[in-house]
């Protein structure tokens, strides 16, 4: 098949994608009614309409009785997050008059839940959009895909490939639909706890409902200048952590927990080397601040537990400025930044699952080299034997995308330096670089409106390939190049 045949195939499935984004994409037109935000309506409208009519059409072409190669599920997930990107600018771009480039930009940075902002004078944004911010990081928290799975009700080869496309594996019931309706419930009693929290802490309902959605998808968009540091106000910091915490756990224990399946939510592995890094960067960080940067106590635990937290989580919120701590505490708070949340789960960075499966295939693998040739070693993943044949590529799959990772941070911060010339401090770049491919957010400085173009569309191109953990994006150059039938 040619590409058109191919695009034929999976047509109707994305429109359906479409149309329900143009639906969720009305919601912040509530706001706009609310505040009576008038001069943003019809910039904010063009989105859900541009999404709905182009799902439309797409849902009018010819039907196919083929079945589309995963090559095509994979390029179609990724240009629906990259189009999504692209519309979503639309509203920055005619309500504040940004260039283009930097609406993409923050769209992108929305979507894929990074938090990094082009920008200034957040304090004075109309509600809308920086509601909008917050709904674009909340729906691509849990996935552009998984949702619309849920809402269309259809299941089958194609809606799993394209579920699984989106860096999704969560498996806790035998349909994509079943799972995809229990992880939109979950989602939504979790934001929503979230909110009931941060009343506590004595912020309104406004703020309370924002950063309630942008920690719960682990984003990082606050709707200050001075982000978190703004309210300056400890006991919402704390109150944060178990949000951040919450969304960075996989989903699926929280149907385990639901199903009183307690015990299996406290032997998580996954759950429970988060909390483990989460400490380590607490002792590190806090003492590294107090032994180097001087830091009275109160404020380096304040500032290590919380920055400990956003990094593990990849969440992204900053309550002080990791631009002006040691050199040593920045390349830590990055190793945090790059290992990441769980797998299933909102968080970005490679995942603590693919970091386990990694050290027990390496540990497997040289148990083997140490032991004679006729011995049979088997592979124990989560209690069980795995074949062998099994273990090795899943071995092999894992390893190959953290190498993908590595040459994609090293080649990127190689660029970017090239193109903004001389005066950067080279471990921010490298910092912000990883920042963006693991869709965390915490910034040292360096990406601002000041980058230029070149630049700007590098961060884009990396938090858009992050956010898909890098084979989707791959997959879609090699068949615009090749064709899918060799992808």
């Amino acid at each position: 098949m040619d590409r058109w045949e191919h695009f034929l195939v999976i047509a109707r499935d994305l429109g359906g994608i479409l149309q329900f984004m143009g639906f969720a994409s009305s919601a912040p037109l509530l706001i706009t009614a609310y505040y009576h935000e008038w001069d943003v309506l019809l910039a904010m409208a063009i989105v859900p309409i541009i999404f709905f009519l182009t799902g439309s059409l797409l849902r009018n072409a010819p039907p196919s009785n083929k079945q589309a190669r995963l090559s095509v599920s994979l390029s179609s997930v990724a240009v629906v997050w990259l189009f999504a990107a692209i519309i979503s600018a639309l509203p920055f771009h005619l309500t504040l008059g940004m260039p283009y480039l930097d609406c993409v930009f923050e769209a992108m940075s929305g979507w894929t839940t990074t938090g990094l902002t082009m920008i200034s004078g957040l304090d004075d944004l109309p509600k809308t959009l920086l509601f909008w911010r917050s709904f674009m990081q909340w729906m691509g928290g849990i996935g552009i895909v998984a949702f619309t799975i849920a809402m269309v009700n259809r299941s089958g080869l194609v809606q799993r490939g394209m579920y699984r496309s989106e860096a999704r594996s969560e498996s806790f019931l035998p349909s994509v639909v079943d799972t995809g309706v229990y992880m939109w419930k979950i989602y939504i009693v979790l934001t929503l706890a979230g909110i009931g929290l941060l009343l506590f802490s004595g912020v309104g309902l406004w703020d309370a409902l924002n950063l309630s959605l942008v920690a719960i998808a682990t984003g990082g968009f606050t709707m200050y200048d001075a982000g978190i540091a703004h309210y300056d106000n400890y006991l919402m910091e704390l109150l944060l952590i178990p949000i951040m915490i919450a969304g960075a756990l996989p989903f699926k224990l929280y149907f385990l927990l639901y199903s009183k399946k307690v015990f299996a939510f406290v032997r998580d592995r996954q759950a429970a080397l988060l909390l483990a890094i989460i400490g380590c960067g607490l002792l590190f960080i806090t003492s590294d601040l107090i032994y180097q940067s001087g830091l009275p106590a109160s404020d380096a635990i304040r500032y290590g537990l919380f920055m400990s937290v956003s990094a593990a989580t990849t969440t992204g919120f900053q309550n002080t400025d990791p631009g002006l701590w040691p050199s040593a505490t920045i390349l830590f708070l990055s190793a945090m930044m790059i290992i990441g949340g769980s797998a299933g789960s909102t968080a970005g960075g490679l995942k603590l699952e693919r970091v386990v499966i990694c050290y027990e295939g390496l540990i497997w693998w040289f148990r083997r080299i140490f032991i004679s040739g006729r011995a049979i070693i088997p592979f124990r993943h989560e209690g069980r034997s795995i074949p062998k044949m099994v273990a090795e590529y899943e071995v092999s799959k894992n390893m190959l995308i953290i190498v993908l990772y590595f040459i994609i941070v090293f080649a990127s911060t190689v660029f970017i330096l090239f193109f903004e010339g001389a005066g950067y401090d080279t471990s921010h770049v490298i910092f912000d670089v990883i920042t963006a491919a693991c869709n965390n957010g915490i910034s040292t400085g360096h990406v601002s409106a000041d980058m230029s173009a070149i630049s700007k569309i590098f961060f884009i191109l990396l938090m858009w390939i992050g956010r898909l953990e890098v084979i989707p994006v791959i997959v879609l150059f090699m068949g615009i190049l090749k064709g899918f039938d060799r992808a």
